[in-house]
């Protein structure tokens, strides 16, 4: 066990111990009278004392001690009862501490560095238990997690570890912080505090790496930089909770195409470390026995099987769900079978000695188990399940339920369309009908010994039959069972009808692009030019599209199910779609195919490690990616001939993706040799092209109207290669491949591409950006991170948020994200230039509203980025003419609310529309101040309101203040002036009407700070006496400062000057004379020529702005906004 580090002196214990093994930091010692020397006199006098003295005293026979470099200090590391115990702990500090020593300068370091983790080590293994086993341990590391990052107490902690964070070639040993948001990292060592707070949503890379300085670590990239955490005590259970948080996160935030609202991690707050066990080992289970996504791992028993067929018993676990009883061999035999739990009449307990149970199944069948550690709870189990799972009311197989799906209001197809156009002749005696007899004969075999349907024995002998191709009677039953999806048809019967019903004669831009595709799809199949294919393809597709609206209809799609028509029913042919799109290819069909890029990326790694003479010859594989998409999207149907393409197929669907990888790979091995003559991509692309066309399937029973005729099928120069062949080899080369292995690199890849696509949306919408604004490329990028990391801030810790739902990938690049009037207010807060005052928020709210162009309710980047710009990069003219805008803006009662469609994204596209706003975009001319409407008086009112705001805290506040009066002032004058000569001249009108939108009860007064309010009280002692122009006209002594002072009266400015009050009555609402005699109005231009008069004006809007110094202030406070 691990010790609290303590000093001891070896002067004199040395006679006391014996040296096993040493280096230059640690050392293992044995205590003398035990092993081989305890025989002799020393020996035997050390035994005696330590059994002499009591147990408080006694002292453990091994130990290892940590040297200080050129010192005789030791420090007692570690403690062992056996010398297999203390080598755990040897080999341990070998591996993760010893090479990792060196890179300190001085000895005393070194100590301090093997303290802080002999520390960290013993308190993880005091958290080994989870937090429901000891919460009090785990509210104090909540409490230190909190204290320390500065998150919103709604980040919930999940997890964490002692570990060291490499900073350059220096370890710092600290603690691992892993919350539902965020990886956090804490240390404080030799005075050097380092502190990490990085979103999970900004990770890019994570995995298990190796080097001669690190020994094991675990690599964490974010934003292009890596990071490396070593010395982790359970460095793998580490590295998979890492890996759950990264994809949660991932899939939540950018993957909405195939986020569930009911998932059950769907609440951040809800999420525990228990939880994501669990939900990681429910998975696992239902992808290795292709389980609908209903089933649930309920209990694991570790037993064997007796295997009739082999005669022997097999070991391995048994695996019971809601409705299905599963077992899974752990001896190599790749044996596994799958009960429904309908299927199960009695289950019996024979022998207790041997803690044995027998399954009974209908058909006369049953399954013995043996060695069953809690067998008497196992049966138990069966036996409740039994009588509540639910049976299902119709199975593929069951001749008489099949006219069910023909009394519907749509006529259904209840005959694969390869029987109805090319029925199977059982007298032809054609040699490779023979040949498909014999194959089917061997099934029959394998049927009677290893059991048909979703009972039967997989096994070795099951993938070779696959591997060497699947009959063509069976094959719709066969992919029916491998896929999974005859449970699924059997879970939800009458659905598929259900679902036909329900779409009958709606349109959706699904159901546009299915027609179009309807007559591409396999063009040249006799069962594709007639209207029975035709509309039974499109019965399916769009009964899925409509089953999965976040997906609908993408191409590829109508391929696939083209041919699983023709060798499946009609509904059959449904749940395969369903399985292929929803288990087995997950994010394949969506607008951005993560799924098939995330496959590619693991093809390409597998390239790099089985064909090195490859990789060598073509330094970006990049070209393997862009070739083979069509590969993964379309099970190489595309790219084959259809009659050697099912045999892929047949393989898919036993194997998963791991076979298409395989063959892939297979595909670039036979033709290595013509691939590194290659110069080029083009001549590449066409040596493949090539190949593809050379392979047949001659063994293939359909007729020649029926098989795809090859470009290449009479030149008798190119060499042909049989599928069957090809496939074998695949499984031969690479069969080796692990599927856990897959699923690893698939995890692994799918945070890089996702970034990558996030990447490529960023320099978009850069580049689009970079055009209109002054930033430089480094502040663009920062901004632009900001403004994406505010929309998903209100994501973190919400179940549901808007944002969520503002995310929408298939939107043109500057549309995907968007913020709402909330989120603008909060980053708009922390990046404006002026200190932060008291109408810092009606401020937002209206550059909201200007920056909201076409009044969607969303700001968008370039929007946002823009208005950015005026403030930090504009000239006074710009800075004025924006404020003065801002106050221009209509109050509305519908501030905030999203005025667009939800299914923006899936609406038809205007291209007229958009082709009008371009032309306009085009056409538009720089705007003239001219143009700009004149401001009333309450706006004027919080404009100037909004000026003594922005100087507020500035050095020269008080000189600002006073210019703004004296504009102010001058303003009024010259208005006061005006309306004189109005009034001397009354036949002429003024050419403009100033608009009004005060209330003829008050009227307004103007503010000198932002402590006074913005409407004066009218006089009460005059409240029906009619007033003149002159009574109501303010004069020279009302609106110019007259004293330095600062008075107490409540209408004084803060930097003395008293406030310039606008005089007039209270009137009553029956007075319109009154209100149209008060009202007054400012142009842009007049207020524009009053302020470049103020030196001092001038000087503040044109001074320069630190961007750099707003940006990292808006980085550090931005997660503290969000309390």
């Amino acid at each position: 066990m691990w010790l609290k580090p303590e000093e001891v002196l070896l002067k004199n214990a040395l006679k006391l111990w014996v040296t096993e093994k040493s280096n230059d930091y640690f050392v293992l010692q044995r205590r003398r009278g035990y092993g081989e020397d305890s025989g002799g006199l020393t020996g035997l006098l050390v035994g005696t004392l330590d059994t002499v003295l009591d147990s408080t005293a006694k002292v453990a026979p091994f130990r290892i001690i940590h040297q200080t470099p050129d010192s005789q200090v030791y420090w007692n590391i570690a403690c062992g009862a056996s010398l297999e115990e203390i080598s755990q702990h040897w080999d341990w500090l070998q591996q993760n501490i010893t090479r990792t020593l060196s890179v300190f300068d001085s000895g005393e370091d070194i100590t301090s560095f093997v303290q802080g983790k002999i520390r960290g080590l013993i308190a993880e293994e005091g958290t080994s238990a989870s937090d429901e086993e000891d919460p009090e341990r785990f509210r104090e590391a909540v409490l230190r997690f909190e204290r320390l990052f500065g998150l919103p107490q709604r980040e919930k902690l999940v997890t964490y570890f002692s570990c060291s964070y490499w900073r350059g070639r220096v370890p710092n040993q600290g603690w691992i912080y892993l919350s539902t948001n965020f990886l956090c990292f804490y240390s404080y060592m030799l005075g050097n505090e380092v502190k990490l707070v990085y979103p999970w949503d900004e990770v890019s890379r994570l995995e298990r790496t190796s080097s001669v300085l690190l020994a094991e670590s675990i690599r964490v990239c974010v934003r292009g930089e890596d990071h490396f955490f070593s010395m982790l005590l359970r460095l793998q259970q580490t590295y998979v909770i890492m890996q759950q948080l990264a994809d949660y996160a991932i899939v939540r935030f950018f993957d909405k195409e195939t986020f569930n609202a009911e998932h059950p991690l769907a609440n951040p707050l809800h999420i525990t470390q228990r939880a994501l066990e669990i939900h990681a080992r429910n998975q696992s289970f239902r992808a290795f026995f292709r389980l609908p996504q209903e089933e649930n791992l309920c209990e694991v028993y570790e037993s064997f099987l007796w295997v009739p067929f082999c005669h022997v018993n097999t070991l391995g676990k048994i695996c019971v769900s809601e409705n299905y009883l599963c077992f899974a061999s752990q001896d190599g035999s790749q044996c596994h079978l799958i009960i429904p739990l309908w299927e199960v009449f009695s289950v019996e307990l024979p022998d207790h000695n041997s803690r044995a149970l027998t399954v009974c199944l209908r058909g006369k069948r049953a399954l013995r188990f043996s060695e069953v550690r809690d067998f008497e709870r196992l049966a138990s189990t069966i036996r409740r399940k039994c009588g509540t799972a639910g049976s299902p009311q119709h199975f593929i197989s069951n001749p008489d339920e099949e006219g069910v799906m023909v009394g519907q209001s749509q006529a259904v197809s209840t005959e694969a369309l390869m029987n109805v156009f090319h029925p199977h002749d059982a007298e032809n005696l054609d040699p490779k009908m023979l040949k498909e007899r014999m194959k089917e004969q061997s099934w029959q075999i394998h049927f009677a010994e290893y059991g048909r349907g979703t009972g039967m024995f997989c096994t070795k002998k099951t993938r070779d039959l696959i591997v060497r191709g699947v009959p063509e009677t069976l094959r719709g039953e066969l992919w029916m069972l491998f896929s999974g999806a005859v449970h699924d048809m059997a879970s939800h019967p009458g659905y598929y009808g259900r679902l036909l019903e329900e779409c009958m004669g709606s349109s959706s831009l699904a159901c546009d692009e299915i027609e179009r595709d309807l007559h591409r799809s396999l063009p040249e199949h006799p069962a594709f030019q007639s209207d029975t294919g035709i509309s039974a393809l499109r019965r399916v597709l769009t009964a899925y599209a409509h089953r999965n609206p976040k997906i609908g209809y993408c191409q590829a799609m109508n391929i696939l199910t083209s041919v699983l028509l023709l060798y499946a029913k009609e509904e059959e042919a449904f749940w395969l779609l369903v399985a292929v799109c929803e288990r087995m290819l997950p994010d394949y069909f969506n607008r951005r195919i993560i799924g098939a890029l995330v496959d590619q990326a693991v093809f390409e790694e597998l390239i790099r490690e089985h064909l090195t003479q490859l990789t060598e010859h073509m330094t970006d594989l990049s070209f393997f990616s862009s070739v083979s998409l069509s590969w993964f999207l379309t099970l190489f149907i595309s790219v084959l001939p259809i009659e050697s393409a099912v045999n892929v197929v047949d393989c898919f669907f036993y194997d998963g993706i791991k076979a298409i990888l395989q063959l892939g790979l297979a595909v670039l091995d036979y033709n290595m040799d013509n691939l590194l003559c290659c110069h080029d991509d083009a001549e590449a692309v066409t040596v493949l092209n090539r190949f593809f066309d050379s392979v047949t399937n001659k063994d293939s029973p359909l007729p020649v109207t029926v098989q795809h005729a090859s470009a290449t099928a009479n030149d008798k120069s190119i060499q042909k290669v049989d599928i069957s062949n090809l496939i074998k080899e695949a499984y031969e080369k690479y069969g080796d491949i692990r599927t856990e292995e897959v699923e690893n690199m698939r995890k692994r890849n799918k945070l890089y591409v996702i970034q990558t696509l996030e990447d490529t949306t960023k320099q978009n919408v850069l580049r689009v950006v970079a055009q209109d604004v002054k930033f430089n490329a480094a502040q663009l990028d920062e901004l632009y991170m900001l403004f994406k990391r505010q929309h998903f801030v209100s994501c973190y810790w919400s179940v549901c948020s808007p944002a969520l739902q503002n995310h929408d990938p298939s939107l043109p690049y500057l549309d995907q994200y968007q913020l709402d009037q909330s989120q603008f207010s909060s980053l708009f807060n922390l990046l404006q230039p002026w200190t932060t005052h008291t109408h810092a928020r009606s401020l937002a709210r209206s550059a909201f509203r200007l920056l909201d162009e076409n009044g969607d309710g969303l700001v968008n980047f370039k929007e946002f980025i823009c208005g950015l710009d005026i403030l930090n990069n504009r000239s006074f003219t710009e800075k004025l003419k924006f404020l003065f805008k801002l106050h221009l803006q209509p109050d509305s009662a519908e501030d905030g609310v999203i005025r667009k469609c939800p299914e923006r994204g899936r609406a038809k596209v205007d291209l007229q529309e958009y082709l009008k706003q371009w032309q306009e975009d085009l056409q538009r001319r720089e705007e003239n101040i001219k143009d700009l409407p004149r401001i009333n008086q309450v706006q004027f009112i919080g404009l100037t309101k909004t000026l003594y705001g922005v100087f507020h805290g500035d050095e020269e506040e008080e000189s600002l203040y006073r210019a703004v009066a004296r504009v102010t002032s001058l303003l009024l004058r010259m208005e006061e002036v005006g309306r004189k000569l109005q009034e001397s001249s009354p036949q002429k009108m003024p050419q403009n009407t100033p608009t009004s939108t005060a209330q003829p009860e008050t009227s307004p007064t103007l503010p000198t700070s932002p402590e006074t309010e913005t409407l004066a009280e009218g006089e009460g002692d005059q409240p029906d006496s009619p007033v003149s122009q002159q009574e109501t006209a303010p004069s020279h002594s009302d609106i110019t400062p007259t004293s330095t002072s600062r008075p107490s009266t409540p209408t004084s400015s803060p930097t003395g000057t008293s406030s310039p009050v606008l005089d007039t009555p209270t009137d009553t609402p029956s007075s319109p004379s009154t209100l149209r005699d008060g009202d007054w109005s400012f142009s842009f231009e007049q207020i524009l020529a009053s302020l470049l008069n103020e030196p001092s004006v001038v000087r503040f809007f044109e001074r320069a702005i630190d961007t750099d110094s707003l940006i990292a202030h808006a980085r550090k406070n931005q997660l503290k906004d969000a309390h």
